[in-house]
C-alpha cells in the first residue's frame, strides 16, 4: 500500500498585504498530480487545513475542491484530522457532507471505537488509521490540579491516548491491514527552524505546556503521519517511523528558504513502511535580505519573492519604505538599519512637549531630531494651542 502524507495547508494565511489563493490553489494542485504520479492508495493530512478556525468562503472553495481532488471521484480514501488552527466542530459539522466524496474528517479527538480508529478499503487492501486531532491543554488536566502537574498531564494524556488507539487499531487490523496513526501535536526535539524571523506555527501552541515525547509514539502503527511543526523532518526518537511532513508553502519569513514536500509511503501489514520525500516546487519564495540600496537593485533573486528588506542607510530615510514599493512588486517588510545612539529615558517632569518629541525621535530612530523637524512640531503645537512656554 502506498500512502501520501501532506500537512498544514493553512489555506487562507496572507503574507503581509498579499493574497495567496492562487499559490495555494497551484501547489494544492501540485499535491494531487504526485498522488496520481505515484498511484497512492490513500491520503492522510495531519491537520491545520486552514489557518483560521472559520475560514472566508475563497479559502473553503480552495482547501474542500483540494481534498476532493485527492479522493479521485471517491476512489481513493482521504483522512484529514483538525489541527489547532482549524475549528473542531467546523470539520464535525463538514464531515458527514464529505463521507460521500470518501473523504473522512475527524475534527474532535474521540474514543477508538467511537470514530477515533477507523478501518478503511483502499486498492491495495485494508488501512486501519488512528485519527488524533490536536488536544488543546485545558482539555488535558482540571483548573484546580496542581500548575506543576500541568505540563506532565499534557504528555501523559497524549501518550494515553495513543496507547489506546494503538490497541485498538492493532485489534482491528489482525494480519492483513495496514495500520497508521495521524496526529497533530508537537515531540520535544522537534526542530523548529528559521532565521530570527516569525514563523508560521502559533508560539501559543509551540510552548513546553503543548511538548510531549516520543513515548506518545507508540509500537503498533507501521507508519506515523505528523503535522504541527512546518518544518519537514523525521520525529525525533521515535521507534517507528514518523515523520512531520511540513507546511504546504513558505509561510512566514522564519520559513524562508525550506524546501517543502510531501511524503510517500510505502508499507505492507506487520512490516515497517519505507519513506520518501517528493519536493514541492509551487508557491512563490520568501526571501530575507539585506545590504546597501544600490547592491538590493541589482540582485536577480529579490524581483519575484516575498521580500523582507533590511537597508543599510546613514540615517533616517522617510523616502525608502515608497521607493521600495515602488522598486520591488512583492515588497512585505522593509526597515533602515544605521548606528543609534544609545539612549536613556529622561524625567517628563518640568519639560516641554517639543523636548519631549525630541526624546521620542532619538529613542525610535537612534539620531537627534532635525532642527527643521523640531521646527514643524512647534508650529503644529502653536495652531492647537499649547506653544511652548
Amino acid at each position: 500500500m502506498r500512502a501520501l502524507h501532506t500537512s498544514d495547508w493553512h489555506v487562507g494565511k496572507r503574507i503581509g498585504r498579499y493574497d495567496r489563493l492562487e499559490e495555494y490553489r497551484e501547489t494544492i494542485a501540485e499535491v494531487v498530480a504526485i498522488a496520481e504520479a505515484e498511484e497512492a492508495d490513500i491520503i492522510l493530512h495531519s491537520g491545520d487545513v486552514f489557518d483560521r478556525p472559520v475560514p472566508p468562503i475563497d479559502a473553503l472553495d480552495v482547501a474542500l475542491s483540494g481534498l476532493v481532488a485527492l479522493s479521485d471521484a471517491g476512489h481513493r480514501p482521504v483522512v484529514v484530522i483538525a489541527g489547532n488552527h482549524d475549528s473542531a466542530g467546523f470539520f464535525e459539522a463538514l464531515a458527514p457532507f464529505l463521507r460521500g466524496h470518501n473523504i473522512h474528517m475527524v475534527g474532535e479527538i474521540k474514543r477508538p471505537d467511537e470514530g477515533g480508529v477507523i478501518e478503511l478499503e483502499t486498492a491495495a487492501g485494508r488501512a486501519v488509521v488512528s485519527c488524533f486531532p490536536f488536544l488543546r491543554e485545558g482539555r488535558a488536566f482540571h483548573v484546580w490540579d496542581a500548575i506543576e502537574d500541568h505540563y506532565k498531564q499534557y504528555a501523559d494524556r497524549l501518550r494515553a491516548i495513543s496507547e489506546a488507539y494503538a490497541a485498538h487499531a492493532g485489534a482491528l487490523a489482525g494480519k492483513d491491514a495496514v495500520q497508521f496513526l495521524v496526529a497533530h501535536f508537537l515531540v520535544g526535539g522537534a526542530k523548529v527552524h528559521g532565521h530570527g524571523a516569525p514563523r508560521g506555527e502559533r508560539a501559543l501552541h509551540m510552548g513546553e505546556a503543548y511538548a510531549t515525547t516520543s513515548e506518545a509514539i507508540p509500537p503498533g502503527p507501521q507508519y506515523v503521519a505528523l503535522g504541527h511543526i512546518h518544518a519537514p523532518q523525521p520525529v525525533p526518537g521515535a521507534k517507528v517511523p514518523a515523520e512531520y511532513a511540513g507546511s504546504l508553502l513558505e509561510l512566514d519569513f522564519g520559513e524562508a528558504g525550506e524546501e517543502k514536500r510531501v511524503v510517500t509511503v510505502d508499507v505492507e501489514p506487520g512490516r515497517p513502511a519505507a519513506v520518501r520525500s517528493i519536493p514541492l516546487h509551487g508557491g512563490r519564495r520568501l526571501v530575507r535580505a539585506k545590504g546597501e540600496w544600490q547592491e538590493l537593485l541589482v540582485r536577480d533573486d529579490l524581483r519575484d519573492s516575498y521580500l523582507d528588506l533590511t537597508v543599510s542607510t546613514a540615517g533616517p530615510d522617510t523616502g525608502l519604505v515608497d521607493r521600495a514599493r515602488e522598486e520591488f512588486d512583492y515588497l512585505v517588510n522593509v526597515r533602515a538599519d544605521y548606528p543609534r545612539a544609545d539612549t536613556e529615558s529622561s524625567a517628563r517632569i518640568g519639560r516641554s512637549l517639543d523636548e519631549l518629541y525630541g526624546d521620542y525621535y532619538l529613542e525610535q530612530e537612534g539620531v537627534a531630531a532635525p532642527d527643521e523637524l523640531l521646527s514643524a512640531f512647534r508650529e503644529v503645537m502653536e495652531e492647537v494651542g499649547y506653544a511652548s512656554p
